[in-house]
């Protein structure tokens, strides 16, 4: 009866954790998105006030929002690692 109930705990856990990396993939996808997304939406307005700052603003843009992408790939990964490891 101890020897089913650990099985039990082993294989409910292991469906949990990947509920979570499920979710978490999903949630930092999310994120990464409306992050971004953010970005833009605040560059295209810089530049429609400033006009002549645009180069200065679209290199801030690409450098920020590829910050965003790399914390987002690797929360990703992560999630991809806690599902099949």
């Amino acid at each position: 009866m101890l020897t089913l109930t650990i099985i039990l705990q082993a294989v409910a856990s292991a469906a949990i954790a990947k509920m979570g990396a499920g979710l978490g993939a999903g949630i930092a996808a999310i994120g990464a998105g409306m992050g971004i997304g953010k970005i833009g939406s605040s560059a295209v307005e810089a530049i429609a006030r400033q006009p002549e700052a645009v180069g200065d603003i679209r290199s801030n843009m690409i450098v920020a929002a590829a910050l965003i992408e790399g914390v987002a790939f690797f929360a990703i990964v992560v999630c991809l690692l806690i599902l099949f490891v």
